[in-house]
């Protein structure tokens, strides 16, 4: 199998991300592997889609920062990667952190787009990532699964918002991801107005109702072709426990995993929105859950397999890439004839 990962930049990737092990993993498996940064692709004359990527010299590495330090030579880089080669891209950058580079927050989706129309398996599809890659995408499903929320930029909707709630609410820019910009507020508060103007210097707002489940921080549960991802009767999934004096519980935010042993509330969750999520070809996704409610669905770069699996001794990464081999089996099957959404939650 030949599959190319596509990331924000191989300079800035982390020994401990998803996108690293995933790589890992499948070389392991032998497969050829490609890393190709967002900003490096190109379409030939010919119609071809072309990059620059890196491709790992061995097979085995003793870790990431390994891996990652082979990807980083100049002996690992392909100048010229015929994308259309490819049984599988996986897009794996996140175009929210792309606060300079505008340009690379829609390359990703468009050069995926136009692999898919070539016979690539991309995943998760990019028709559906053009939707669902902001927070509004929880809005598409059920109401019975998301918190109350208002979106907006209008400081007057959100500070009736906060009346309406009668307590205190959560304000979060729509795009973004790590945790940025998230606060706390309540009615009345005297910094309210201050808080409104720093998240919505980023664009929309997001308000939601604040759930009191969320002193015990959230779970991070990964979904994986519409289902909850198990490996030998482990799920993958970990509560995230925020720091002190912090209402996020992102990793990126200094928050920490402990187990966690899913209940009946996150298999109904996870069963309502499945069906969505497979319309949307969205192969591997991170769903966070308080309570009873989703707070988030992470759709581009859903990360921490590596924790989970640490946590329970369990190769979750394994399972993700026998997928992959599965849907590129398919592929050959049916000689690339098939619609990217439906082969990307076969």
């Amino acid at each position: 199998m030949k599959i190319g990962f596509v990331i924000n930049d191989v300079r800035t990737e982390h020994p401990h991300y998803t996108t690293t092990y995933l790589g890992m993993t499948a070389a392991e498996r032998g497969h050829d592997v490609f890393t190709i940064d967002v900003g490096d692709f190109a379409c030939a004359a010919t119609g071809h889609i072309m990059a620059r990527a890196r491709k790992p010299s061995e097979k085995l590495y003793v870790d990431g920062d390994a891996y990652l330090a082979d990807l980083r030579s100049e002996a690992a880089v392909i100048p010229d990667l015929d994308v259309t080669d490819l049984d599988i891209l996986m897009l794996r950058n996140d175009p929210a952190e792309e606060t300079e580079r505008t340009w690379a927050k829609d390359a990703g989706i468009t050069f995926g787009r136009l692999a898919a129309s070539q016979g690539v398996i991309v995943l998760n599809d990019p028709a559906g990532l053009t939707m669902a890659r902001n927070k509004k995408y929880l809005q598409y499903f059920p109401e019975e699964v998301r918190p109350r929320t208002l979106i907006t930029r209008d400081a007057g909707r959100i500070k009736a918002f906060a009346r309406e709630q009668g307590g205190p609410i959560i304000l979060k820019p729509l795009a973004g991801s790590g945790g940025q910009n998230v606060f706390l507020a309540r009615p009345g508060d005297s910094n309210l107005n201050q808080i409104i103007s720093a998240v919505r210097r980023d664009g929309y707002v997001i308000a939601q109702e604040y759930l009191e489940a969320a002193v015990e921080g959230d779970v991070r549960v990964f979904m994986m072709n519409g289902q909850i991802l198990e490996v030998d009767g482990q799920f993958a999934a970990f509560r995230r426990r925020q720091a002190e004096g912090d209402i996020r519980s992102n990793m990126h935010a200094g928050g920490s995993a402990i187990p966690v042993a899913l209940d009946d509330r996150v298999f109904r969750l996870a069963e309502m929105v499945r069906p969505r999520l497979v319309q949307d070809g969205m192969f591997l996704v991170g769903v966070d859950v308080i309570g009873d409610k989703i707070a988030e669905i992470n759709v581009c770069t859903p990360g921490g397999l590596f924790t989970a699996g640490k946590l329970y001794g369990v190769d979750f990464n394994a399972k993700v890439v026998e997928a992959l081999e599965r849907k590129a089996e398919y592929v050959g099957f049916y000689h690339r004839s098939f619609d990217n959404a439906d082969m990307a939650t076969l």
